[in-house]
């Protein structure tokens, strides 16, 4: 070997890419088969809530939901403006088979890192942080998503903040 190689310590533990060693892999969670709901490139449109003056924002971004490799989570960047500002992220969305919750991880253009629950209960979608949250629903047979978001200073008193239509392109 030479003087400069790196060498690589195997752990018996440790797997996966970052440790660049790759076994069999984990057996994929029944559960995140209902996440392919999402999977597409959408267009998204709608507007803040009105505020004490009655104005309103408009919201125009895109957004695309993609398995990543393996199957195991869902990469979802989005771009946009609300109003002349621009804004976006990136969210990844799993499955937590321990605690049997969706977990999502949203790293925002504003340098914010959000995570939340995401749960299925007839019909609705739910985000749900300390400071946040939205509800989604599906129709037009899943090419429309609508989802209302709130948002809370305490964490108690809820009062709505946009409401966006997210519609299927491909």
């Amino acid at each position: 070997m030479a003087k400069n190689t790196p060498r690589i310590r195997k752990s018996p533990r440790a797997t996966g890419v970052a440790t660049a060693q790759v076994a069999g892999g984990k057996r994929r969670a029944p559960e995140l088969d209902r996440l392919e709901a999402f999977i597409g490139r959408w267009i998204t449109e709608g507007e803040t809530i009105r505020g004490a003056q009655g104005d309103v924002t408009q919201i125009v971004a895109s957004d695309v939901y993609q398995w990543l490799p393996g199957g195991h989570f869902v990469m979802h960047p989005a771009y946009g403006r609300i109003g002349s500002v621009e804004v976006g992220g990136l969210e990844v969305i799993g499955y937590d088979p321990a605690t049997r919750e969706y977990r999502t991880h949203f790293f925002d253009s504003q340098g914010n890192i959000v995570t939340e629950t995401l749960s299925y209960l007839d019909g609705t979608w739910t985000w749900q942080g300390a400071h946040a949250r939205c509800t989604g629903v599906f129709t037009e047979g899943g090419k429309v998503l609508t989802a209302r978001h709130e948002r809370s200073d305490d964490g108690v008193h809820w009062a709505p903040s946009m409401t966006v239509r997210l519609r299927k392109i491909e």
